[in-house]
């Protein structure tokens, strides 16, 4: 609960104790399975951020606020850090410490063959730069936790980013880096923040061909999403070959999220961890970690989204009908609208989408496209030029 950017911000760590406290109210996650996260230490945070920046956060977590004008606002505005989107607040550098101390403990469980799988929703922190926070995110645990792979178990990571927003940060990361293979499905840039993600970013170098980027339609529904998803997940799983593969799991696609303008439901969120389960068993000796990220409707999407992950990664086999009645009555006090009884959204839960088949088509055409730097023909083309 150290990542608090204040009243009235979208981004509310509240979201993880919901998902947690469901999970247990249900009698699914017992303490055991519980690990206090660490602070990252300094070295590992300079694995995905330059030190000047990192002095800089460190300095505001010094000084708390900005009320002894102690700190310049144009070098705020620089390092992305005091702006509508990141606010300061205090132990800033503390709380960014921590998110990213979690996504490494996750990996080295994994990696270290302590557990086949594991979560750490306070990760996904996928907007950050090297020099720079950006869009709700002070460091970038993903790709500070990608690059200790790399560095310390020198193994081909996949990353899979369902979050609405595209994942920016990492994907600049490991741009030319061919161990890293980045996937990422969003609501296209066109429209919505960081507006990067489009098809024709495909990597750079020797890292050509392991970037894709599947652009989504707004108002994209379940049955376009399902199939984008699983059709580039599956085939660029197999044309990577991953040693480990991290999701990063916003919740923000939804189509009750206030911030984006795509139409999934529930059943999309039982979808995309059971792929990813399934297929990091197939490549990698079921070797997952995964992540959180956005998600701004905390009441009545975000808890049942992750719980799912980790009701998939334990091979859940009850019912998913009512959510407690218990775990309701405990955080309705908290919020004046509905908390929703069931896991599932109502079967129509919103009017027909008018544009619904060209959506449908564009995606599809995105997709192929997407796929293209990893058709047969090309990689073939590729071999023979490397």
């Amino acid at each position: 609960m150290l990542y608090q950017f204040g009243p009235g911000h979208p981004f509310n760590p509240i979201r993880t104790k919901m998902t947690v406290d469901l999970l247990q109210c249900m009698g699914s996650l017992d303490d055991s399975y519980i690990l206090t996260p660490r602070f990252a230490r300094e070295e590992e945070i300079l694995l995905g951020h330059s030190k000047d920046y990192v002095d800089f956060v460190k300095s505001i977590d010094d000084a708390g606020t900005l009320d002894g004008h102690a700190i310049d606002e144009e070098l705020l505005l620089n390092y992305g850090i005091g702006t509508e989107d990141t606010p300061i607040f205090k132990n800033m550098h503390r709380a960014g410490l921590m998110a990213a101390g979690g996504t490494l403990e996750a990996i080295d469980l994994v990696l270290q063959g302590k557990a086949k799988h594991a979560l750490s929703l306070m990760g996904g922190l996928h907007h950050a730069l090297s020099g720079k926070g950006s869009g709700f995110c002070i460091y970038n645990d993903i790709v500070i936790g990608i690059k200790h792979i790399l560095k310390n178990y020198h193994k081909k990571v996949l990353y899979i980013d369902t979050d609405a927003h595209h994942g920016d940060g990492v994907q600049w990361a490991f741009y030319d880096e061919p161990g890293v293979c980045t996937l990422s499905l969003h609501e296209t840039g066109k429209y919505l923040f960081p507006g990067t993600g489009a098809v024709h970013e495909r990597g750079s170098g020797a890292g050509y061909a392991f970037t894709v980027n599947i652009p989504l339609e707004p108002f994209t529904e379940d049955d376009s999403f399902i199939e984008s998803y699983r059709e580039s997940f599956e085939k660029v799983a197999e044309y990577f070959k991953p040693d480990i593969i991290i999701t990063q799991n916003g919740a923000d696609a939804h189509y009750q999220d206030p911030l984006t303008h795509l139409m999934l439901t529930m059943k999309s969120y039982h979808f995309i961890p059971k792929l990813a389960h399934e297929l990091a068993h197939k490549y990698c000796q079921g070797k997952w970690v995964a992540l959180g990220g956005g998600g701004y409707n905390i009441f009545q999407v975000v808890p049942r989204a992750w719980a799912l992950i980790w009701l998939e990664m334990i091979h859940y086999q009850g019912r998913l009908d009512t959510l407690p009645r218990t775990w309701i009555e405990k955080w309705q006090k908290y919020w004046d609208g509905p908390i929703p009884e069931k896991w599932s959204d109502p079967q129509h839960p919103y009017e027909a989408i008018p544009r619904k088949e060209e959506i449908s088509y564009k995606n599809e055409m995105n997709l192929k496209n997407a796929l293209y730097s990893i058709s047969n023909e090309l990689v073939h083309k590729l071999d023979q030029r490397f």
